[in-house]
């Protein structure tokens, strides 16, 4: 499926220890957004510390030429799981149902171990936020069942699109 409005989007992998070679579900989400039509903006892989990733993730929130940011990892219940702390502070709205519903269609694949998923997103300068786990079968997941169709501005009955600075 190509969508009919590219969008630019960021992928931000949040770990101690992932480098380009390792980090597979950065892989997973370029390739499903260069896939469906969408355009690569950056990729960044940054240590999981509040500050660094809230910089980060700041500066593309006021690009711009960035519409979406991805962000995989930091959203387990570890000491150094940080993204849900470190992002949700810039959200002007949260999208409630997007942790909702990934871990429900998370539970078919991982059961009752969902409930340790910490994903979520928000609106942010008219820029999507859409913070995911760090394995890649769940970045897959949250791609083809969430997002792929919320990117897609020919998504019925509603889509992110027309709420994006599209500018």
């Amino acid at each position: 499926m190509i969508v009919a409005t590219p969008l630019k989007i960021a992928v931000i992998t949040v770990s101690d220890t992932r480098t380009e070679e390792t980090d597979k579900s950065g892989k997973v989400l370029i390739d499903n957004l260069l896939g469906s039509g969408h355009l690569l903006h950056s990729k960044i892989i940054v240590k999981d510390d509040v500050y660094d990733l809230r910089a980060i993730v700041s500066a593309h929130i006021a690009n711009p030429e960035v519409n979406v940011v991805l962000t995989t990892g930091g959203t387990g219940f570890t000491s150094r799981d940080n993204t849900q702390k470190a992002l949700q502070i810039l959200f002007d709205l949260h999208v409630e149902g997007f942790g909702e519903l990934f871990r429900q269609l998370s539970f078919e694949e991982v059961g009752n171990s969902t409930v340790q998923s910490r994903v979520f997103a928000g609106l942010a300068n008219g820029t999507i936020v859409f913070c995911l786990p760090g394995s890649p079968g769940a970045c897959q997941t949250g791609w083809n069942k969430i997002i792929m169709d919320q990117l897609d501005s020919d998504h019925k009955p509603c889509n992110f699109v027309d709420k994006l600075s599209l500018g």
